[in-house]
């Protein structure tokens, strides 16, 4: 909660009695120094040097003068709200109240000890009261609602001033953290139905009503707004995206198409809500091949996205199908923009092999070797291509430069003694071939235990 403030600056200020200013008065009256004045002028100047015990005890003496003289409690509230004294600084603030309702600052004096001491149900009735002398402080009373859990008043209050003032951050964080609770999204459906209504060109108010319904499972009632917003501001970007989703689910692809490719480069729209509709989309291309064109296409539009690799993700997505020629193609398509990415390069090899696709595997593993001459997974895979490929001389070349580096990978080192096996066979080495294949056989059942 941030409190105005406005009082800290008042702190120096000095408040003098009305009669201390010179007035013209009748000449057969004599001015009587009662020594009022000099006690009042001492506490002043005791506490501008914050000794705030001299001053109190200046202010009581000048008190027994003149009782009922509000600006001696209000200078004792300071002083006593200066030294942390908050029971003895709130009393001599509301005594001034009382002698006074119309000091502003004396009622800012009551809400300072209240807000330092977190006392923030004894806080609303004085800022209610404040707000009677600046509608300012109904962003504190806000704040006061929310910290008291009084979510009804507070919406009822954000609305108010959203509408006053236009909206802030501060009190659209307030009201999501309300909206929460479903009890209270009805009454915000109807505030947001009533805006549209009073502002039908505000595409906020369209928005948060999308999103709710569409977090409430009303997906008819979402579309509904989605087609009111189109129609009061046809470029909005925020409607395409109801839309996207209605026509997915109809099954109407070339409209989706349109939809998504309004969304997608829109700037006005979060990264996330675009991730969503893409991914929603790669899986109805899935479906629909002939929407392949049109996955590749919204791929591009991530091309510069920092936070998700998009072709690399969807390359995954096809891994985790055992489409190898779908994987190959999104891995491939990532790999143009990030070509040291390790993990990516071992799953396209893979897909490779998987695909059988073993020139391609072994002249790719064996580029990636010389630009990663210490990753044994390169080899490996080269071995494997050239084995398959009956180039048996140049695999076992490969296969016993890359098994130096295998370090403490038991499955790797097992992979590549089978290969070396497989090479020494082919070469008609029996004796390497026994030795490669029982090295494998005593490291499979070395795992085993």
């Amino acid at each position: 909660m941030k409190k105005l403030g406005i009082y800290g600056l008042l702190l120096g200020m000095i408040f003098i009695p009305s009669f201390l200013w010179a007035q013209n008065e009748p000449k057969e009256v004599v001015t009587i120094d009662d020594g009022f004045q000099d006690y009042f002028y001492e506490a002043i100047k005791q506490k501008s040097i914050e000794n705030y015990d001299k001053a109190i005890e200046a202010l009581e003496k000048g008190k027994t003068i003149e009782p009922d003289n509000p600006v001696v409690y209000f200078e004792l509230g300071k002083n006593y709200l200066a030294q942390k004294k908050y029971k003895e600084a709130y009393d001599n603030f509301e005594k001034t109240t009382q002698m006074d309702p119309k000091n502003r600052w004396a009622w800012v004096g009551m809400y300072d000890v209240c807000y330092e001491t977190n006392d923030y149900n004894k806080a609303i009735p004085i800022v209610e009261k404040l707000v009677e002398f600046k509608e300012d402080y109904k962003e504190d009373l806000t704040s006061l609602y929310m910290n008291t859990q009084q979510f009804d008043k507070a919406l009822e209050l954000i609305n108010e001033l959203n509408e006053k003032f236009g909206k802030s951050d501060k009190r659209e964080l307030y009201k999501a953290d309300i909206l929460k609770d479903a009890k209270y999204q009805s009454a915000e459906k109807n505030n947001l139905l009533e805006q549209i209504k009073k502002y039908p060109k505000e595409e906020s108010n369209y928005i948060s009503l999308i999103y709710m319904y569409s977090q409430s499972n009303q997906e008819e009632k979402a579309l509904e707004i989605a087609k009111k917003l189109e129609a009061a501001i046809p470029t909005s970007d925020w409607a395409q995206v109801s839309l996207f989703k209605f026509h997915l689910n109809n099954n109407d692809g070339d409209n989706a198409v349109k939809a998504m490719n309004i969304v997608l480069p829109s700037k006005k729209i979060d990264q996330k809500i675009k991730h969503r509709i893409l991914n929603e989309f790669l899986i109805f291309a899935k479906n629909n091949p002939k929407y392949e064109p049109d996955l590749d296409k919204a791929i591009s539009y991530f091309d510069n996205d920092k936070e998700v690799k998009v072709a690399k993700e969807i390359g995954k997505f096809y891994y985790s199908k055992a489409d190898w020629n779908k994987t190959i193609k999104y891995f491939e398509m990532h790999l143009k923009n990030a070509p040291d990415d390790v993990e990516t390069q071992q799953l396209l090899l893979q897909a490779y092999t998987e695909n059988q696709q073993f020139d391609l595997l072994a002249k790719k593993a064996e580029e990636l070797m010389q630009f990663f001459p210490t990753q044994p997974q390169f080899y490996y895979y080269a071995g494997l291509g050239y084995n398959q490929m009956k180039n048996f001389k140049k695999a076992a070349t490969i296969l016993e430069a890359g098994l130096d580096f295998v370090i403490d990978d038991v499955a790797m080192e097992i992979n590549f003694n089978i290969q070396l096996g497989e090479a020494y066979s082919g070469l008609g080495d029996m004796k390497k071939k026994e030795s490669y294949f029982t090295r494998a056989n005593e490291l499979i059942n070395k795992q085993k235990k």
